[in-house]
């Protein structure tokens, strides 16, 4: 089998997300045979380092031999069991675990299979944690411009990426969108934590006017990731976290991609030492090998639904595969690896090269910033560096550095114009290094006129 035969079956019957079918006349799909490490392999032998973990899900490397071999186990016991009126020993230990190591005060899981279901979960919780408290006014939330937080009809009504929600509107949530605390247009010489506590005036003045009207506000912590990689200070958090308890509004985290060591520490809420009401987490909890997505929240939310099946105050929300087996045993491995080894630590020191290794590329003619969060790295391009005037979308200039890395062997999927790393947590040094000189020479074609 090559790459040319899977790849025409594939056209005439698959329909891929997030992606123009038409690109494929002249952009060919790649067919992925194997994977090991950080390290992708076509059927025509050609290796790919994945530098994005497959879509920001892998933590450990392609076909880790501990998380195989976890799921094996587990698949000769169970499979899969209905989760209402039944349990099982991973989800209660894999509930355990997640209680200990997430932020204090956050007591209860309630799983789902994707991003945005756990957001979908986290946003019916909280309006129906006000409708049971006898607050029906309470039904609208707030969430920042540039965010992302899914593509279900609810988890969309709180993001603000145009291309992904506009065509959507009509059958949308009537949102409350803050500015963002994203740092890219900082004043001259303003540090990140004074440009994010400067746009917090917005969100408290959001929260002041909307507050009794207002179930939550819902924030990606430090990197708006779809949002072309924008990040802020953990001072916002801090601010936000004080502002919500003193407008009797949930916090929600949508930790979903930044979660796992992505941004330095376990859980990126840390940095700013709060605790949401709501902490949405998935794609690295199983290394990025099956569905798996859980929304945490408190007793206090909980007891508003703890009553007798009378009153009609149950949360009836459910999956068929809520909490499955196999994608739990895959997370209590993943979770192992993160106990056993410094893993955080291990990922200080190469973050810290990956800076070293990129800094050079912030001189470019059209490179406005290089910009980091722990493991993530972005590089935005621009048609005029004084100003930050960007190229017009059309021209996608992004898709040139693309091209270049695949036929160089990376994966260097952009968002836009800014091109990112966010690799697994197994990448070399002088993988990291081999990324740099990849992409600097991709913005070089990139950006001839």
């Amino acid at each position: 089998m090559d790459n040319n035969t899977l790849a025409q079956r594939d056209l005439k019957v698959i329909w891929h997300p997030c992606t123009q079918m038409q690109d494929h006349e002249s952009l060919p799909l790649i067919p992925i045979r194997r994977g090991h490490g950080a390290w992708l392999e076509d059927f025509n032998g050609n290796r790919y380092l994945d530098a994005i973990s497959s879509w920001w899900v892998n933590l450990f490397g392609h076909t880790n031999p501990r998380i195989s071999a976890a799921i094996q186990a587990q698949l000769h016991n169970l499979e899969h069991v209905i989760l209402a009126g039944f349990t099982h020993e991973p989800i209660i230990e894999l509930s355990e675990k997640l209680t200990r190591i997430t932020p204090a005060g956050l007591t209860r899981c309630s799983f789902a299979d994707s991003g945005s279901a756990a957001v979908e979960i986290a946003l019916k919780m909280s309006f129906h944690y006000w409708q049971n408290q006898g607050r029906k006014n309470k039904t609208r939330f707030i969430s920042l411009t540039n965010s992302y937080h899914g593509e279900t009809l609810g988890a969309l009504s709180v993001g603000d990426v145009a291309l992904y929600k506009d065509t959507y509107q009509a059958l949308l949530l009537d949102t409350i969108h803050v500015k963002s605390p994203d740092c890219y247009h900082r004043e001259a010489g303003e540090s990140w934590a004074d440009c994010s506590l400067r746009a917090f005036a917005d969100m408290e003045r959001a929260l002041a006017r909307h507050a009794e009207e207002a179930c939550a506000v819902i924030i990606e912590p430090l990197v708006q990731c779809a949002g072309a990689m924008r990040m802020y200070d953990p001072v916002y958090l801090a601010r936000l976290r004080e502002a919500c308890d003193k407008y009797q509004v949930h916090l929600i985290a949508d930790e979903i991609a930044v979660g796992f060591g992505r941004t330095g520490t376990m859980f990126a809420c840390e940095q700013a030492g709060i605790t949401p009401d709501f902490l949405c987490i998935g794609k690295g909890l199983t290394g990025g090998y099956l569905p798996l997505s859980v929304c945490l929240t408190n007793d206090d939310v909980y007891a508003a639904f703890y009553d007798t099946y009378a009153t009609r105050k149950a949360f009836l929300h459910s999956h068929s595969y809520t909490g499955n087996p196999l994608a739990c045993a895959a997370a209590l491995a993943t979770l192992d690896i993160f106990n056993e080894n410094d893993v955080i630590g291990e990922n200080k020191i190469l973050s810290e090269h990956m800076r070293r290794a990129c800094a050079h590329i912030s001189e470019h003619p059209h490179v406005a910033e290089v910009r980091q969060t722990g493991m993530i790295l972005a590089i935005e391009m621009v048609k005029e560096k004084n100003g930050r005037k960007p190229y017009p979308w059309q021209e996608r200039r992004g898709l040139a550095v693309f091209r270049h890395a695949l036929d160089h062997g990376a994966i260097l999927r952009p968002l836009g114009d800014v091109i990112y790393f966010m690799p697994p947590y197994v990448i070399r040094p002088e993988e990291i290094e081999q990324l740099a000189k990849i992409a600097w020479e991709g913005i070089n074609i990139a950006t001839k006129e």
